[in-house]
């Protein structure tokens, strides 16, 4: 039995799927799909966990380095453009709680 070495390739597709999640998340904000962002947040969730398994695997290429840079900033000015439209929306939602006794579980 052999076994497959993975796709040194497939490093960096985790990389363009969080940040296509994080760009399907930027969309929904901007259209106050709060369901739809949630949704996305748990996509790019899973491919982060499943990119830090991946990592301890494999290398990224070198090649890719400079790749992996430019989505990552991507990634982040998508995130701060989501926590801009997010504000308001934050601010209701912590007014609904205020003069709620605070529950620690």
């Amino acid at each position: 039995m052999t076994t497959k070495k993975a796709d040194p390739g497939m490093l960096i597709d985790f990389y363009k799927a969080i940040e296509e999640s994080s760009a399907k998340m930027l969309e929904a904000a901007k259209l106050r799909d709060w369901d739809g962002v949630v949704r996305y947040e748990g996509a790019c969730a899973v491919l982060i966990e499943q990119l830090r398994y991946t990592s301890q695997q494999q290398e990224l290429l070198p090649e890719h380095r400079k790749e992996k840079a430019r989505i990552m900033q991507r990634i982040l000015r998508n995130d701060a453009q989501i926590r801009i439209l997010a504000e308001p929306w934050m601010a209701q939602f912590e007014h609904m709680f205020d003069g709620q006794p605070q529950v620690m579980h």
